[in-house]
């Protein structure tokens, strides 16, 4: 009876576990190169001094979707989407080096290049700090072109170029702040291939309907699981009822 009442229960957890990363999929549907959080279960055998009899099931976030999310024209010239597979290195809240593929930089007072969501943007000699510029755009490849104050518009001097990266062949995790970090504590190595598309935005690939779907299934099978906890207890009692019986 207890492998039973053990079973769902962590099988209750498992369906907590998802129902949480599939909310934050939700709730993340319209930021700005967000990837989609992908969760999967596995049964852990309980180990002991005698045979494995119990088993717990394991439901945790193991990847995200790294499918490219739809591009949106918005005319800012700050405004990147990356390309293929490149991801964008940033500088996260630890001070460590992180990548993403939010792309709606901006200039802050001092003159720092950020995300939308203020963490500064990473160049070839760290954070980008631009000067006073009348003008400034992003070339195919991520560098960074402006004109001076009082300087000829038709003379433009490259000012940093944003650090391009390509997570192929390497292993990457995906942090609770949305940020992607080189698995062993690395970083990334530069990609000179890699491209962007200025004046445009890359949109999160969280498809609504079917993470709804996906929490709709997750709520049925916490049920389902409730469910089983209760007849494990009619079960017991009846098994003590019989044991009650007068002999």
């Amino acid at each position: 009876m207890d492998r039973l009442v053990n079973t769902a229960l962590t099988a209750m957890r498992g369906a907590m576990a998802r129902q949480a990363s599939i909310a934050n999929n939700l709730a993340n549907a319209n930021t700005i190169g967000f990837r989609a959080e992908i969760a999967n279960a596995e049964t852990r055998w309980i180990k002991g001094d005698s045979f494995d009899t119990r088993a717990q099931a394991s439901e945790q976030v193991i990847a995200a979707d790294m499918a490219q999310g739809a591009i949106t024209q918005t005319g800012n010239p700050l405004d990147v989407a990356m390309n293929g597979d490149a991801l964008l290195g940033v500088q996260g809240a630890d001070g460590n080096e992180a990548y993403t593929r939010r792309g709606d930089l901006k200039v802050s007072d001092s003159g720092l290049l950020t995300t939308g969501d203020g963490l500064p943007v990473l160049g070839d000699g760290g954070p980008i700090t631009l000067p006073a510029l009348s003008s400034v755009s992003i070339a195919q490849d991520g560098s960074i072109w402006g004109v001076p104050l009082g300087g000829d518009p038709a003379s433009p001097q490259q000012v940093d170029k944003l650090k391009l990266v390509s997570p192929v062949g390497s292993s990457i995790a995906k942090g609770k702040d949305g940020l992607f970090r080189e698995a062993n504590g690395g970083a990334l190595p530069d990609d000179p291939l890699a491209t962007v598309t200025a004046g445009a935005v890359e949109g999160s690939n969280v498809n609504a309907t079917t993470a709804l779907v996906q929490m709709i299934e997750a709520s049925r099978a916490y049920e389902t699981q409730v469910k089983m906890i209760d007849t494990a207890k009619q079960l017991d009692d009846g098994g003590a009822s019989l044991m009650r019986l007068d002999s």
